[in-house]
């Protein structure tokens, strides 16, 4: 074995305490969160987390068991509502690492919102790749898989639904590192046993995440001289009927207001990619069509260049499918010039799968610029927080193209 794969293979012995407690202390009423580190049987011994983010960084999971806190009028969430603090681990082959909880946790995060229709995250280094609700939870998979089916290699697959064979199928048609559901039933767990080193991860609770949707948790952020930053954890909107109007701002005493109302189709995708967005790292653009992602632009610095890498991939991504859809096989893997036309003709003439779809920013449009890239593209809606002040270039813009847009008044950034 070479020492880059024993580099994998060397766990460091992990040395931390089996409980912490956090104590907030003001004016004399303190507040203490205790933690407990979680551990499974794996072989016959108790062991946590494999590793942290690289082999050789050391880590631990833990969960809330005891204590509340309330910061200004908000509570906190309470012990017992546990997820991926909490795992079941159903089957490991290799026990699971840090990153693997923290994108099952992101993953869970988007989750949340969706309710009781069957709704698949594939989370890949901290960002969903593809993320959709379907009829069934194979077809929600289906439809995320697809969305970007390179990108969902090695990640992170979470279901709000129990994972049946139909769905378990699917998920073995590609290499995933994780499983994470509700439940499972046995036909799927035999499947599963067919990979090994696939971690299989069953969160009963996750059939209460939309009582605990609400809820916040704080935030900690470790800096690199040990100090701490604390927040409370973000909360999107639910976009109601009402919020969803079309943006309306004046400049220079004229009014500037859309002049298309939105369909019930751009509400459904508006309301959809809202709630995706606020799991995606900023800053970012995502497009979304029949609550599914067509793409998602992650953590660029400037708002017109994520919002063309969303476009690119998006190209490049529909590209794949319909090569994989039509042809089983990966798109670098044709080699009839013909074939390759056929597909590349496709892929222009519905713009990457772009036409009609919805364009989702988590912070305004300084310029016009950023919202230019979708329009071209055929997207017949824009979602932003607003609040910039040429908002009246924006929506100027859609008008230009026939798009309707609208304001959320709330910027989801995550870093």
């Amino acid at each position: 074995m070479s020492s880059l794969r024993r580099m994998y293979r060397t766990v460091n012995p992990d040395e931390f305490p089996s409980r912490i407690s956090i104590t907030f202390h003001d004016d004399g009423a303190d507040s203490t969160l205790v933690y407990e580190k979680t551990e499974w049987d794996i072989d016959g011994e108790r062991k946590g987390l494999r590793y942290g983010e690289n082999p050789d960084q050391p880590a631990a999971l833990y969960r809330l068991v005891n204590g509340n806190l309330r910061v200004g009028d908000t509570e906190t969430i309470q012990p017992g509502n546990s997820t991926a603090s909490e795992p079941e681990l159903l089957q490991s082959g290799k026990h699971p690492s840090k990153i693997n909880i923290t994108d099952a946790d992101t993953a869970i995060g988007i989750l949340r919102y969706f309710g009781d229709e069957p709704a698949t995250v594939i989370v890949k280094h901290n960002n969903p790749c593809g993320v959709a609700i379907g009829e069934t939870p194979a077809e929600s998979y289906r439809r995320a898989y697809l969305a970007d089916r390179i990108a969902a290699f090695g990640g992170v697959v979470a279901l709000n639904k129990a994972v049946d064979k139909a769905t378990a199928e699917r998920i073995m048609e590609s290499y995933s590192e994780v499983v994470v559901a509700p439940d499972f039933t046995p036909e799927a767990i035999e499947r599963f046993r067919e990979r090994k080193n696939l971690r299989v991860m069953r969160i009963r609770a996750m059939d209460r995440l939309s009582e605990v949707a609400s809820r916040r948790i704080v935030d900690f952020h470790s800096l690199t001289d040990g100090g701490l930053v604390t927040q409370l954890s973000f909360e999107p909107k639910r976009l109601s009927e009402s919020d969803l109007q079309p943006a309306c701002v004046t400049h220079k005493g004229a009014e500037h207001r859309i002049e298309r109302a939105p369909t019930d189709a751009e509400r459904a995708d508006m309301r959809f990619g809202w709630l995706v967005e606020a799991g995606v790292t900023s800053n970012s653009v995502i497009y979304v069509k029949d609550r599914a992602t067509v793409a998602i632009g992650t953590g660029e610095q400037d708002r017109v260049g994520v919002a063309e890498i969303a476009r690119d991939k998006a190209h490049r991504k529909l590209a794949d499918r319909l090569a994989w859809v039509k042809h089983g096989k990966a798109l670098n893997q044709i080699e009839d010039e013909n074939t390759r036309r056929e597909i590349d003709t496709e892929v222009r003439a519905c713009r990457g799968g772009l036409a009609g779809s919805v364009m989702i920013s988590d912070a305004f449009f300084p310029f016009r610029d950023g919202i230019d890239v979708g329009l071209h593209e055929g997207v017949s809606a824009v979602l932003q927080p607003g609040g910039s002040l040429r908002d009246w270039e924006s929506i100027e813009a859609c008008n230009e193209f026939g798009a309707t847009m609208c304001f959320t008044g709330q910027r989801s950034f995550s870093h």
